[in-house]
């Protein structure tokens, strides 16, 4: 695949002369994982690259960011121990909260608190700022999840083109065409098929969303007023999201809903998926030992393995005991974060008092993209996150969705409604409704049927996902920016875009002469009766 991917690479565009490209990650976990990706392949397209990463982020715990041998730069920014291990506990209470279904704009708005604090200090950090600065690079690649990224490149003075690691309904202020009839508004857990009382949902949630972003962004914007020359963007979030140079979105129509574009969007979505390898040699051993049982994948993020919500597991492991022996699979199961390359599970945390069913195998990691691409593979339990869901349609695995927070929902009502799987919320799990629905989406062949054709559609893009950031970074490099992409409609008021004023306008036109033949019809009967009594 590395050879093929490179091979067309030198028949595309002709490479632009090297340049300085800065990309910024400052939140980590499967955020990283995807910068990395990025930075790497434009490093290998023969660009000077530099990543700035912030350390000491929980999303990964454990993680070793030592990054790649012979590939990009990197410098590393970070907030002290102190702080950090305050911020770890604090995360750790959050993500109780989530398994038990608290997951609530409080929280989230409660975590960009912490993160515009990191901001301030991040900014306020005058030897890096300069560093940064006086490297002078050609454009910046930012993390569009953090707002903070975006102050950053406006602090910079450099132009940034925005990688969101989500899907499209997730940035509100980015003016692309979502008809409220079938688009579905971030977090409404709607799909594009909705009846009478979905679009009424629907259209409530498209009120109460720019709501929600001017929250995030007061947040934000004392930051911005003290580090910016020209104090916060008058226009807030919604300013510094146009003011991107291209938006390119980490997903793909294969799971995607239909719906219209910009030509300032871009979808490469799967940029982490490969074709698989042989796992190690302990797994592969115990794959062989099953000779023609099939074995589950799961992995429900590093939730399960930092905390302890005791119930939760004894259902789990419950409902894994009782698949029967005739389904013939095994669990593989790995509770720790599925982009945690160095994590380990915590084993102090697992009841004294709970067995370990017979049918499943615990690992401290597992190789999630070679074990889904394994062809004894049946089923990927995950807790829905953005990249889980590209691997299991890459690899055509049918998938169990647990989601916990965030966009977690919203994704897997859209592997549900594609037929990629089923979902269970996590605080409806019963032993009888996971064993039950384990053995529905294994035995139920339209599930594998739908997987191979979304595979199918996934991969027969003429173009790869890493290669096309690619020729569109080079794209936007060699004609001096994305200005010719964005519609005149971005520099208009929300009400002229809408066609607000037009409709007023109209309504004064047409219905102005009605009230003032009305107004003087009243006035003459009214004249008329007082000439009659006197």
């Amino acid at each position: 695949m590395g050879i093929v991917f490179w091979m067309f690479s030198l028949l595309a565009v002709p490479v632009l002369q090297s340049a300085k490209i800065l990309t910024v990650c400052l939140i980590g976990g499967s955020h990283y994982l995807l910068l990395d990706e990025i930075s790497h392949n434009l490093h290998q397209r023969g660009h000077e690259v530099r990543m700035l990463l912030q350390l000491g982020n929980p999303v990964i715990t454990g993680f070793s960011y030592a990054g790649r041998a012979d590939s990009y730069q990197m410098s590393t920014w970070f907030l002290g121990e102190k702080y950090i291990k305050d911020y770890n506990g604090w995360f750790l209470e959050q993500q109780t909260q989530f398994l038990l279904g608290r997951d609530n704009l409080t929280n989230f708005l409660n975590f960009m608190g912490h993160i515009s604090y990191q901001c301030d200090k991040l900014l306020g950090d005058k030897e890096m700022i300069t560093f940064l600065q006086t490297e002078r690079y050609d454009i910046t690649i930012l993390d569009a999840f953090n707002p903070c990224s975006f102050i950053l490149a406006h602090k910079l003075g450099v132009h940034y083109i925005a990688f969101y690691p989500g899907t499209l309904n997730g940035p509100l202020s980015i003016a692309l065409p979502s008809p409220v009839s079938y688009i579905p508004v971030f977090s409404s857990q709607l799909s594009d098929h909705m009846n009478i009382w979905g679009r009424a949902k629907n259209l409530f949630y498209s009120f109460l969303a720019p709501v929600g972003q001017e929250l995030v962004w007061s947040t934000f914007r004392d930051v911005a007023e003290r580090h910016l020359e020209s104090g916060s963007p008058p226009g807030g979030l919604e300013e510094l999201h146009q003011g991107a140079e291209l938006w390119a979105f980490n997903t793909d129509f294969s799971l995607e809903f239909p719906q219209p574009l910009m030509p300032y969007t871009v979808l490469v979505g799967g940029l982490l998926n490969k074709p698989a390898k042989p796992p190690e040699q302990d797994l592969e051993l115990w794959i062989s030992d099953l000779g023609e049982v099939g074995f589950i994948v799961v992995t429900l993020g590093s939730m399960v393995s930092s905390i302890s919500v005791e119930p939760l597991l004894v259902e789990l492991v419950a409902g894994f005991s009782r698949i029967p022996q005739h389904i013939n699979v095994r669990m593989l199961w790995e509770v720790i974060n599925l982009q945690c390359l160095a994590c380990r599970y915590d084993s102090q945390r697992w009841p004294s008092h709970l067995d370990r069913p017979h049918n499943f195998r615990l690992v401290d990691w597992l190789p999630l993209n070679d074990l889904l691409g394994h062809k004894k593979a049946r089923l990927f339990i995950t807790h829905g996150g953005q990249n889980s869901l590209l691997q299991a349609v890459y690899h055509a695995v049918p998938v169990l969705g647990i989601p916990l927070f965030g966009d977690q929902f919203d994704n897997m009502v859209r592997a549900e409604t594609k037929g990629l799987g089923l979902t269970i919320n996590p605080t409806h799990i019963t032993r009888e409704v996971l064993s039950s629905t384990i053995q529905t989406l294994i035995q139920d062949i339209r599930f594998k049927s739908t997987a191979l054709s979304l595979s199918r559609i996934h991969k027969s893009h003429p173009v790869p996902p890493a290669l096309r950031l690619i020729q569109w970074v080079e794209h936007i490099l060699h004609s001096g920016g994305g200005t010719h992409l964005r519609p005149a409609s971005l520099a208009h008021p929300w009400y002229q875009r809408y066609l607000l004023d037009l409709v007023l306008l109209l309504s004064l036109v047409l219905l102005g002469p009605v009230v003032l033949s009305w107004t003087f019809c009243r006035s003459r009967n009214s004249r008329d009766k007082h000439k009659k009594i006197h």
